[in-house]
């Protein structure tokens, strides 16, 4: 089946994500078990969150997880370009082709507009539908033409029903008259999700889709212009989420997401892929330690397990002991030390913030020890500033993680502008923001600059020490971080 080719699609919109790595290596391992082809495709049409340093970022943690593929942005291939960004004629030619068929139209309904008509159909008064003065126009080219802003929208079936066939669930109904009209190109003439995967999955050949379940949802959408643009869709797969040990989707306050952080940790690249595996594969017997390789040989993307597996960090750890102890010669992990410990960028940045504070070079690692830790242990008098609770010391710090959350560009200027902000919130004096935020990242109550060292230590290694110092102060109930958040944003 030398024909068989799927996609890696990720966004540039912030770190590289361990779900993008884990949907990343199933899509590789069923290509390369069927002896087909990897396209890796940039989807940055969100032009508010997308960065071409995100993107950098993402392409050196695939890599560095030893994953590869046969086309993409940074190796090329026949179907370039790569980035959604560059293809905007494309979008453009499919979706104005769905207008003059009838099956899209043009939209002039301002956002305002839109807002009122959700708000009367959420007190159980829908007027009529409204877009449907639209739908029923005719073409509308001629004032598409004269118009400040507009966007093409689907023109979904009012009723009637359909069927998603997933390789993994079987067929899963739907009614159409459940799905409003979705955008497809937006006023600044870029394309949703909608339209860009279908119209580039279709130009690349691409005809096995392996994605996460979150969009089985939005597959009658895919479907149906697949239909109206007379293609074939692909044959549909939808991976199990990751989880917390909650079992609820895993995301960054329960666990770290980054591949930054694990890269920078000390976890290796095999025992990560082995472990992301498992999430969703069941290993051969009993055994759980397995290579990339021995999972491609005996790949079958029917064996995938749906019940989701919960992400625990304990057991990753466990594993990759494992590796350390059985897979690495002493000269192996000797080299794997010296690139970990003596990587030149992360050891450069160090050096300005130390250098005024170091007698000897005996004095460095001492001093800097909390830069290479996973974890740090901080007092718990130094978390909590002056007179102050220890409940308003875990708010503080919960503010702490959203505005460090919320940074882009990262860089110590911006941090000191974040820290600011938390103190402006909770109306303290910046020593009393900066003195626990010290202790929580550092685990010791002086040491280099703060916010130089939150620059090193980077968004996911800072959100975890300021979390795990929440919970040693006991954390905050769910009522509670609601409560602050809406009041945060």
């Amino acid at each position: 089946m030398a024909d068989v080719c799927v996609r890696i699609a990720p966004s540039p919109t912030g770190a590289p994500h361990v779900g993008t790595a884990y949907i990343a290596l199933f899509n590789i391992a069923y290509a390369r078990a069927q002896g087909g082809k990897v396209i890796l495709r940039i989807e940055d049409t969100d032009q508010t969150r997308s960065r071409r340093h995100h993107e950098d970022r993402l392409l050196s943690a695939l890599k560095w997880l030893g994953l590869a593929w046969d086309e993409g942005p940074d190796v090329g291939g026949p179907a370039a370009p790569y980035r959604q960004s560059e293809r905007l004629d494309q979008y453009e030619k499919y979706a104005l082709q769905l207008v003059e068929a009838g099956h899209a139209y043009y939209s002039f309904t301002t956002p305002e507009e839109l807002a009122a008509w959700r708000s009367r159909r959420g007190q159980g008064d829908p007027p009529p539908y409204y877009a449907e003065r639209e739908r029923s126009a005719s073409q509308n080219r001629g004032r598409a033409e004269t118009a400040d802003s507009y966007v093409i929208r689907m023109k979904m079936p009012r009723e009637g029903t359909g069927v998603v066939t997933d390789s993994l669930r079987g067929e899963i109904p739907f009614e159409y008259a459940t799905i409003d009209d979705q955008i497809i190109l937006k006023s600044d003439g870029f394309p949703t999700y909608h339209l860009a995967v279908v119209v580039d999955d279709h130009l690349m050949g691409v005809d096995n889709v392996i994605r996460g379940e979150e969009w089985i949802s939005s597959t009658p959408k895919h479907l149906l212009l697949y239909q109206q643009l007379g293609w074939d869709p692909p044959r549909y797969t939808h991976l199990p989420l990751l989880l917390n040990p909650d079992r609820s989707k895993m995301s960054k306050r329960r666990n770290p997401t980054s591949i930054d952080y694990y890269r920078r940790a000390g976890f290796l690249p095999a025992p990560m892929l082995n472990y992301l595996a498992l999430m969703a594969y069941p290993p051969d017997g009993e055994e759980e330690k397995f290579s990339f390789q021995q999972l491609v040989d005996r790949f079958d993307l029917g064996r995938v397990n749906l019940g989701g597996s919960v992400f625990d960090l304990d057991k990753l750890s466990w594993l990759n002991g494992r590796y350390i102890r059985e897979d690495l010669t002493p000269e192996a992990l000797l080299g794997e030390m010296k690139s970990w410990l003596l990587n030149d960028e992360f050891i450069s940045g160090m050096i300005p913030l130390m250098q005024e504070r170091m007698p000897t070079l005996g004095d460095f690692m001492p001093r800097c020890a909390f830069f290479f830790a996973r974890e740090v242990n901080p007092s718990l008098e130094d978390l909590v500033p002056g007179k102050r609770e220890a409940a308003d010391a875990v708010g503080m710090l919960q503010t702490a993680v959203w505005a460090l959350e919320e940074l882009d560009p990262w860089s110590g200027k911006e941090i000191e502008k974040a820290v600011k902000r938390v103190a402006d919130f909770w109306e303290w004096p910046i020593r009393d923001v900066t003195r626990p935020m010290f202790s929580a990242i550092m685990g010791q109550p002086v040491g280099p600059p703060l916010y130089e060292s939150i620059v090193l230590l980077q968004v996911d290694m800072s959100r975890s020490r300021l979390l795990a110092a929440m919970a040693l102060l006991g954390g905050l109930s769910k009522k509670k971080l609601k409560a602050l958040e809406k009041k945060w944003r």
